[in-house]
């Protein structure tokens, strides 16, 4: 069994003796916010857990956390408070407070507040609210103002070469927003806006070289840094159970976006995109299979390169790591089957632990008329679950790609 398989199965071992030292405790809600007003009491599970992470991109973290789920009245978790402190050789120390709530089954607010010795930061905040107009509108909205030092770059293509691997810095910040309102049952019309404001500056890998140094702007538009503010209008249908966490049902998206430079974007260009992911139970949803269908192109001259279409990471291609294949257009296909292993409940916290062998199908090319199979990238992988429903998912995906083994370890489904 290769080391990546043992890292992933060592800290699946660890999480599971982990929450055996947690404890319950009962607080008056005149002490700490109940997430219900009726509730006198406030039930809080503290669970000390280990910081291991790898990815290709960041290399091994490790660290401590302690998370803090608070119990609403239906004895679901409806917050959840996580700090950590954590070790990184590229980025040194790293203090995170993580915050989820969800407040109702149809409001939910996350933040990410994220802070390294070395480069790296974090803030963001994201919110779903679908209580508006007698729940008739959707709003969503992320805001972020990050720093990234481990950033890639290998140039564009299908066939872009590890040997050509550069590190970079992104330092962005902006916002996305979007309001739906449904046009007939199950469909949505989404209007968005998006700002986003890109620097490209020296990143934390040092062992290898910059991006800056390797490429000139004339091959690799934007390195020199980019603004974009471009408009999207997407057309929704959905028959899925839950938002999050969805057991069956199917959801298709199409958008087109446009960024114009008279409105403050670097580059004009336009974007199509359109997804389709379903997921389909046996009869007591011990089994799930789960699958996602998208392509994307992006048209117009000199588009920064982070604006192009981008495969690699945890949620498209998982054997390979982030950012590691960048052109116009994008194909992608991801099948997985969700097990439950089993259910178990620990200080009254009910988990479902799964296990999801993958495979990932897709590819990059300069526009979809040159679409060819045989430039398909194939990784197929596993994945290790914990499923505290409605709201919240850990997980470990390993997967395998032609530059080796990659391991992420996050928060989420991957679609």
């Amino acid at each position: 069994m290769k080391r990546t398989t043992m890292r992933a199965l060592s800290l699946l071992s660890l999480i599971l003796f982990s929450l055996l030292s947690g404890c319950t405790s009962y607080l008056p809600s005149t002490v700490i916010p109940a997430p219900s007003p009726a509730q006198p009491y406030v039930k809080v599970v503290t669970i000390p857990l280990p910081v291991i992470a790898t990815s290709p991109n960041e290399g091994v973290t490790y660290g401590a956390l302690t998370a803090f789920l608070l119990h609403n009245d239906k004895d679901e978790v409806s917050y959840l408070f996580a700090p950590q402190v954590n070790r990184n050789e590229n980025f040194g120390t790293t203090g995170t407070l993580y915050g989820a709530l969800y407040p109702s089954p149809v409001r939910s607010i996350e933040f990410n507040l994220s802070k390294s010795s070395k480069v790296n930061s974090d803030y963001e905040v994201r919110l779903r609210d679908q209580s508006l107009m007698e729940r008739q509108l959707e709003v969503n909205a992320f805001l972020y103002n990050f720093t990234d030092g481990s950033a890639r770059f290998f140039g564009f293509g299908p066939d872009s070469s590890a040997d050509n691997e550069t590190n970079f810095a992104d330092r962005e910040f902006g916002y996305t927003v979007s309001a739906g309102y449904p046009l007939r049952n199950n469909t949505v019309l989404f209007l968005g806006d998006r700002l986003r404001r890109v620097e490209v500056d020296e990143g934390a890998v040092k062992r290898l070289p910059n991006l800056q140094q390797r490429f000139s702007t004339a091959d690799v538009p934007g390195i020199d840094g980019f603004s974009t503010h471009a408009q999207s209008v997407s057309l929704v249908y959905s028959t899925l159970d839950a938002a999050a966490m969805a057991s069956s049902g199917v959801r298709a998206r199409a958008t087109v976006e446009g960024s114009l430079a008279a409105l403050g974007s670097s580059a004009r260009f336009v974007r199509y995109e359109a997804e389709v992911k379903g997921f389909f139970p046996v009869p007591d949803s011990r089994f799930i299979s789960a699958g996602r269908f998208a392509f994307g192109q992006v048209s117009g001259g000199s588009i920064p390169f982070l604006e192009q279409s981008i495969l690699g990471g945890e949620n498209t291609l998982r054997g390979y790591g982030k950012n590691r294949f960048i052109e116009n257009s994008y194909v992608l296909c991801n099948l997985e089957e969700r097990i439950r292993l089993f259910r178990w409940e620990v200080f009254d916290v009910k988990a479902d632990w799964e296990l999801a062998p993958f495979i990932d199908i897709g590819g990059v090319m300069d526009s979809l008329g040159d679409f060819k199979a045989g430039e398909l990238k194939v990784n197929p992988g596993i994945g290790f679950r914990a499923v505290v429903r409605p709201n919240i998912l850990g997980r470990i995906d390993v997967g395998w790609g032609k530059d080796g083994a990659a391991v992420f370890v996050g928060l989420g489904y991957p679609f």
